[in-house]
């Protein structure tokens, strides 16, 4: 059944197939239909009439089950639909058969039924693959009828013209749920479809959790996708009728190929197929930022990427939880200041604009009303907390009588939301720039000044949006020339001292370039790192300044989140969320840890990494470049998920730079790329070979620099690149590997690691490209040039550069400054 047997020395292109689709036997049977005289066997197909899709036998790879599927008939082969997708067969010579009463069945290699369709009850039926990837059962030679067809039964991947949602008088309810993972197309966890309660509305759940909310038809768009509207390749639609709701998309031109899907990852993407390239490219990938999770800032709160922290409380509203909320942690929710006052009718609303309008579905819904009438209506009802437009275009009315819960803000195709408040809380002092209201001023004082060589660094509290939030400005104008005001929550130290009991040794996590690192315990639950700043330290207020400036602006689930700062007196220290598996490097270059990072949790540091450095370099408010990736400066949440940290050496690019140039070389020997560690120039591209670096020790357990490799090999690049140029790439992987190993992403992720580590920096790809070449298992990748590796050191050298550069690793940011040459 598989297309080949034991791994053995087989060509990378062949290993690196997502699929590993059944052998052969014959090409196909009489083109595109199933009759029951004419069953399909293993080895044989379907292929529609325009040649677009195929129906077959197929074993995703890593295992001997095998499944019917449809796939796109593009090279490699892309599976959109599985019928027997929790009913493998486990042996060849199983067989798709349509009986005489129009039921699909599959039987194993001992003639035992382990899926069917259900009768269709058709006198004469056949079963036919349709040039749109629909799979359909039908009475022969009558068109346009049909009893069955498998766009009922989604996968992962709903396919232009395919529903997603409710035949409300069958009760059939169309979603897309995950593979569990890319060997197992059984159902997993992440499920995509139509919410009936309220405003109907589509829904991301884990499980039974809500994940991202997609939001309600607006009349041109999902509330949850507006970015959509600016491109014309799609055709988007959502019906609700009395007898179905559901969701539709279609495209512009037949000829382009492209699927939605929701990954075993728990992401929906776009897809689009590009002929020239053969590959898939992200079109549009979900949730893309904090925001698109769930009511990070809960109820009445507004969440907006474009400000830090990303929570504030609407007009009218303050937090439930101040304390947690100057953590930055607002999933508690905000309040109402002054209560509603519905009997002497003086209660009046606030227009929040560019918004996504709040969880609907306990919402009530008038798609007759008007916007005015909306607005009576609202003021009638003492239970109504919000009114809004069903459509963008001003028709329809939506009324809240509930918490308002999932708001973010938008900077293209939002909605304007109206929010009932108090007469009290209707004063145009309390307006924010566009209604979106923050949380109220507080009244501050100038702390002092640090002083670093000839640098001015001032540090205030001023009147700012929420209680205990600290202005800083930088002035550092030979690093950059920002001239914004920046938002942390100030620590006091007395609090940090109970918090670290007083900086005991028990307490002590390591100690890195900056300084010590402790963990501490704000109140019950709230644990910390508190990084401090030796006095000794070859780091000073500069990098201090530089982190805190740049990371407090940052919000993304692949980087640390610094809760505040404390920087009282001599003290300066930073306060961060605590990472209970420490570093990456803890786990990895340890004999006995590192079994413990099996093969799917290395390939999701991997991409988690990833989506992190492409945050810095492109999605975020600042073009970032961090300088110092490293395996020590990953950390580790509960969930093994990864975190970017210590940007004390980072540096922002402006929109019309590319590269800069620096004396002062800092980093760390192995993962600086050779212009940088040569010449001091600098780009985005450095930080993508720190990342090629990065993955191959990930996969190999080895570290670039290090006396495991001998002398004649040099480093971990030179020896990665010497076994992919032999075709022995798969030996790099890492020994502890061998039972959970998918052998094609291992090639694709090895190949990926020795394009970014290329020694050229035009050679080597950008961060989105190196995203999109992870998630395409593509086999079509370009071949890898000769990589940017220094020349051998002796064991002496290593050692000594070895005690130079190596530091603790449990959340702490130890940084290594290099002279340049």
């Amino acid at each position: 059944m598989e297309l080949f047997g034991k791994m053995g020395r087989l060509p990378a292109a062949l290993l690196s197939l997502f699929f590993i689709l059944a052998s052969r036997v014959s090409p196909s049977i009489a083109g595109d239909t199933l009759t029951p005289t004419q069953p399909l066997a293993d080895g044989q197909e379907l292929i529609s009439a325009g040649e677009r899709f195929i129906l077959g036998f197929f074993s995703p790879i890593k295992t001997n089950n095998c499944y019917i599927g449809i796939w796109y008939k593009v090279s490699p082969p892309t599976v959109v639909w599985v019928a027997n997708r929790q009913h493998p067969i486990s042996e060849r010579n199983g067989s798709l058969s349509i009986t005489v009463n129009g039921t699909l069945i599959i039987t194993d290699q001992n003639s035992k039924t382990i899926w069917s369709s259900g009768s269709s009850g058709l006198a004469n039926p056949v079963a036919q693959l349709l040039d749109d990837g629909n799979f359909i059962v039908k009475e022969a030679n009558i068109p346009g009828s049909f009893a069955w067809q498998s766009s009922d039964y989604p996968s992962d991947t709903l396919l232009p013209g395919m529903k997603l949602g409710w035949n409300l008088k069958s009760g059939l309810n169309r979603n897309v749920t995950s593979w569990t993972s890319p060997s197992d197309p059984a159902p997993g966890p992440y499920t995509m479809g139509v919410d009936l309660h309220g405003n109907p509305q589509i829904i991301l759940w884990e499980g039974s959790s809500q994940l991202w909310r997609v939001g309600p038809w607006n009349g041109k768009t999902l509330a949850g996708i507006p970015d959509i509207l600016r491109y014309k390749i799609f055709i988007l639609d959502f019906v609700i009728k009395n007898d179905e709701v559901f969701y539709m998309y279609n495209t512009t031109s037949t000829s382009f190929i492209t699927r939605l899907t929701v990954n075993y990852t728990g992401f929906v993407q776009r897809l689009v197929w590009l002929d020239d390239s053969k590959m898939w490219s992200s079109y549009m990938s979900e949730p893309k930022d904090q925001c698109d999770y769930v009511s990070q800032c809960g109820a009445y709160g507004v969440c907006n990427t474009d400000d830090s922290p990303i929570c504030s409380c609407l007009q009218g509203f303050k937090p439930r939880s101040p304390t947690n909320w100057d953590l930055r942690e607002g999933k508690d929710g905000c309040t109402r200041r002054m209560g509603l006052d519905c009997q002497n009718g003086t209660d009046g609303f606030v227009i929040v604009k560019d918004v996504k309008l709040p969880d609907t579905s306990r919402s009530m819904v008038d798609r007759s009303m008007g916007l005015d009438e909306c607005r009576a209506t609202c003021l009638r009802n003492c239970s109504c907390t919000a009114y809004a437009s069903a459509n963008i275009n001003g028709s329809g009315c939506i009324i809240w009588t509930t918490e308002l819960t999932d708001i973010r803000v938008y900077s293209f195709g939002g909605q304007d939301l109206y929010v009932r408040l108090a007469a009290a809380d209707l004063g145009p002092g309390l307006h924010h720039s566009h209604s979106r209201t923050m949380v109220g001023t507080v009244v501050g004082c100038v702390l002092g000044t640090l002083l670093f060589a000839s640098v001015g660094i001032c540090i205030w509290i001023q009147r700012r949006r929420r209680a205990g939030a600290i202005t800083f400005a930088s002035h550092r104008n030979n690093e950059y020339k920002e001239g914004k005001d920046w938002e942390l929550p100030l620590f006091d130290l007395g609090t940090i001292i109970v918090a670290t009991n007083n900086f005991s040794i028990e307490n002590k996590l390591g100690k890195g370039g900056f300084g010590p690192v402790y963990k501490g315990k704000l109140g019950e639950e709230q644990e910390i790192a508190v990084k401090r700043l030796s006095k000794t330290s070859a780091q000073g207020a500069d990098e201090f300044m530089n982190e805190v400036t740049l990371i407090a602006k940052l919000q993304h689930r692949n980087l640390v989140r610094l809760l505040g700062c404390c920087t009282q007196g001599e003290e300066k220290m930073l306060v961060y969320e605590y990472m209970p598996n420490k570093s990456l490097d803890a786990f990895l270059f340890d004999k006995d840890k590192g079994v413990l990072l099996d093969w799917q949790t290395r390939y999701n540091i991997i991409e988690g990494i990833a989506q992190g450095l492409l945050y810095l370099h492109r999605d975020s408010r600042l073009r970032i470049i961090h300088r110092d990736l490293k395996a020590s400066n990953i950390l580790l949440d509960k969930d093994m998920n990864p975190k970017i940290s210590d940007f004390g050496l980072a540096r922002i690019f402006r929109e019309d730079e590319t590269a800069l140039n620096t004396r002062r070389v800092v980093g760390t020997y192995g993962y600086m790329s050779p212009e940088y560690a040569m010449y001091g120039a600098f780009s985005v591209k450095s930080d993508v070979f720190s990342f090629g670096v990065l993955v191959l020790e990930i996969i190999s357990g080895k570290k670039n620099r290090g006396d495991f490799i001998s002398e004649h090999e040099g480093n971990l690049l030179a020896h990665a690149w010497g076994l992919w140029k032999e075709g022995n790439g798969l030996e790099l992987v890492d020994e502890s590997l061998s039972n959970s190993i998918s052998i094609a992403e291992a090639l694709n992720s090895i190949k990926v690691g020795l394009l970014c580590v290329q020694e050229c920096p035009k050679d080597r790809p950008t961060m989105s490209s190196v995203v999109l070449m992870l998630g395409s298992k593509n086999t079509s990748l370009p071949d890898p040039k000769h990589p940017g590796f220094f020349p051998t050191r002796t064991s002496s050298e290593i050692e000594s550069s070895k005690s130079k550069t190596d530091s603790a690793s449990i959340n702490e940011l130890s940084v290594t400054i290099v002279e340049g040459r």
